[in-house]
């Protein structure tokens, strides 16, 4: 147990920015804006819920699919991290675009794909590779317990840091995790060779 706390900074750090509670923040309340207080506590729920629940089924059978498809990790690395530097670029150049969908908003958009989308997944066994479950899992609850906290408290952040605080957030959040992205993808490549 000593040694999960010992790297959880470690695994805490990148599934934090793949996560993005801040830059996801803004969408979240368009998406539920015209939601009373009660509805918005259940999106919350819903989201947060869904969302542990994709990333520890893909935390169980992640490895077992590689097995049967034969990728290895160092592939999904790469693949990982060519698909964070693309997110990590349509994030820059504010290119995104989300839709909104009127049933279960909790589950599909805020918790797939915002919430648990590519670079999560990817984030997650490049971690569980590294560092182990013990610690990854950790991490995972307490950046879902940041993402609970964060959207809560929407309407107060927004305030605090301004529209253009969280874009400029975003932005650097998002030059992170190009940074992650290039990493992975160099350790991955410096393993096959």
């Amino acid at each position: 147990m000593t040694e999960a706390l010992k790297d959880l900074p470690m695994t805490f750090i990148p599934l934090f920015v793949a996560m993005d509670p801040i830059g996801i923040l803004p969408i979240y309340m368009s998406i539920t804006i015209k939601l009373p207080g009660d509805e918005k506590k259940k999106v919350i729920r819903y989201s947060v819920i869904s969302a542990l629940v994709i990333c520890l089924v893909f935390v169980a059978v992640g490895e077992a699919i590689f097995s049967i498809l034969g990728i290895t990790v160092d592939d999904f690395k790469i693949a990982g991290g060519l698909m964070l530097l693309v997110l990590a670029v349509i994030e820059l150049t504010g290119q995104k675009n989300y839709r909104e969908k009127a049933h279960d908003v909790g589950i599909v958009p805020i918790a797939v794909p915002l919430l648990v989308g590519p670079a999560v997944l990817t984030t997650l066994i490049v971690l569980i590779d590294h560092y182990g479950i013990a610690p990854t899992v950790i991490s995972l609850l307490l950046n879902l317990a940041v993402v609970y906290i964060v959207f809560s408290c929407a309407a107060p952040i927004t305030r605090l840091i301004g529209k253009n605080g969280i874009i400029a957030v975003s932005k650097i959040v998002a030059l992170l995790l190009a940074a992650i992205a290039v990493m992975m993808i160099r350790i991955g490549l410096q393993n096959i060779v």
